[in-house]
C-alpha cells in the first residue's frame, strides 16, 4: 500500500505538471472495510497521497490551486475523517444524503455528488425530478455572508454504458436549470 500510495502521488503529480485543474483519489472498495480497517487500510495512504501531492501549479506565469477530491464508495460512515484529510472536497455516493454530509462536515470542505446513477434509467421527468431533490437537499449555495458553499454535482459512482443517452441530456438539462434558480443566475 505504501509503494501504491506513492505511485498513485507521482502519477497525479504528472498529470498536475501536465495541466490538470483538478485531482481525486477513488476508493471504490473503502466502503466494505471495517471500521479501525479503514483507517489503517484506506484513509492512512489517502493521507499520504494527499501529502506528496503539489497543490498549485503555474499556469499562464499565474499559480494556480490545485483541489483535491477524495471519494470513497460507501464512506459515509467516515465523511468527518474524510474531510480532515487536507483536501479540498469529498466525492459521495448515493447512500448518503448530500444535506446531512453538508450538515456534518460544514464547509471545511467541498461536496462532490450524489445522485444515485440508476435513476439515469427512470423516465426523463424522473431523472429531472431526483436530480432536483439532490441539489435541494445540498441546501442554499450562497451563505448569510454572500460567499458560495461548494457543491459539484454528480453521479453517486460511475455510469453504467446502457444508460439512455437522453436521459443523460435530462439529467444536465435539470442540473443547469435548477441549479440557475437557486442561484438565480437568468
Amino acid at each position: 500500500l505504501d509503494i501504491l500510495a506513492t505511485t498513485v502521488a507521482d502519477y497525479l503529480n504528472a498529470q498536475i505538471e501536465a495541466g490538470a485543474q483538478t485531482v481525486m483519489i477513488f476508493d471504490s472498495w473503502g466502503g466494505v472495510l471495517a471500521d479501525g480497517a479503514f483507517q489503517r487500510f484506506s484513509l492512512a495512504y489517502t493521507r499520504k497521497v494527499l501529502d506528496r501531492l503539489v497543490r498549485t501549479r503555474q499556469d499562464q506565469g499565474q499559480t494556480s490551486p490545485v483541489p483535491a477530491i477524495v471519494f470513497t464508495k460507501g464512506g459515509g460512515l467516515w465523511i468527518e475523517s474524510i474531510a480532515d484529510t487536507g483536501c479540498t472536497g469529498v466525492g459521495l455516493d448515493w447512500t448518503i444524503d448530500i444535506g446531512e454530509a453538508r450538515r456534518r462536515v460544514g464547509d471545511r470542505v467541498a461536496l462532490q455528488g450524489n445522485l444515485d446513477p440508476n435513476v439515469l434509467f427512470a423516465p426523463p421527468e424522473v431523472v429531472a425530478r431526483e436530480a432536483r431533490a439532490v441539489l435541494d437537499s445540498f441546501g442554499p449555495p450562497q451563505a448569510a455572508d454572500g460567499s458560495w458553499h461548494g457543491h459539484v454535482f454528480n453521479l453517486g459512482h460511475g455510469i453504467s454504458q446502457h444508460t439512455p443517452p437522453e436521459h443523460v441530456a435530462a439529467l444536465v438539462e435539470s442540473v443547469h436549470a435548477h441549479s440557475r434558480s437557486l442561484r438565480r443566475i437568468s
